[in-house]
């Protein structure tokens, strides 16, 4: 997940306070953060993403998504329209999402890699998902739709897909508030099982920072939102370029 980080956002750390809909949100104002002016600077952020390099944006529509995901996909795209949130594009490989003024060197080096949840050609057989960001509420939600490559027990996703979907949306949102991040802990509660084909909303939040530290949380309900199916905490530490990755994580 790290590789995605390099510098979106770094330094924002206190700049913006959550204002979640009541009828959507499950917190009030994130504490360790102060209530100033809408984040221009996370706004920044989501440009540099959007200038990437140009590679395939795998978030963009395809004919293995449903109706489901079509319409919640198109209610998101609405949202877009007054600014409110914004569509992140997603492409195979980490460092695509970096623009070539921010990346560090050993990430100039082009590499044969995929990221895990993009590492299929064929449309609609694993991961198929879209996200998007609320700056202001410091929130990220994923369209998901598991394909028939994930399956766990019969007809249902596998809980490791789940948990990978939940990592990659929580640990965005984690990006656009501390810049490089990765995962240190994520503790999942399954309450239902994801049936293969079918679409859930992935919606995770910044609950606290503290220092280096970015605690999140997440829910994954169907589109009606009648059904829990998973719930997660998170924590994400913010990273210091001038150490190793091994210096960091062994600090905390």
């Amino acid at each position: 997940m790290w590789r995605n980080c390099v510098r979106l956002a770094k330094g924002l750390g206190r700049s913006a306070v959550l204002h979640l809909d009541p009828k959507v949100s499950r917190c009030g104002v994130v504490r360790g953060l102060s209530p100033t002016a809408p984040c221009s600077l996370l706004w920044n952020s989501v440009t540099w993403l959007s200038q990437a390099r140009q590679s395939k944006d795998y978030a963009l529509p395809n004919s293995s998504w449903s109706q489901g995901m079509m319409d919640l996909y198109n209610r998101f795209l609405e949202m877009c329209k007054d600014g409110t949130w914004k569509r992140i594009p997603s492409y195979g490989n980490s460092v695509d999402h970096i623009p070539e003024s921010l990346k560090l060197a050993p990430e100039k080096e082009q590499k044969e890699t995929r990221l895990f949840s993009r590492n299929m050609d064929t449309e609609g057989l694993g991961f198929e998902y879209a996200m998007f960001l609320n700056p202001s509420e410091k929130r990220m939600v994923c369209l998901f739709q598991p394909g028939p490559y994930l399956e766990g027990h019969a007809g249902f996703a596998h809980g490791g897909s789940t948990a990978t979907i939940i990592d990659s949306t929580i640990g965005g949102c984690a990006i656009f508030v501390a810049g490089r991040v990765m995962t240190a802990n994520l503790s999942i509660n399954y309450r239902n099982p994801i049936p293969l084909g079918s679409v859930v909303l992935v919606d995770s939040k910044v609950d606290q920072v503290e220092g280096r530290k970015v605690f999140l949380s997440c829910q994954v309900r169907s589109i009606d939102g009648q059904t829990l199916h998973a719930e997660a905490t998170a924590l994400f530490i913010q990273l210091n370029s001038t150490k190793s990755l091994q210096q960091q994580m062994s600090s905390q």
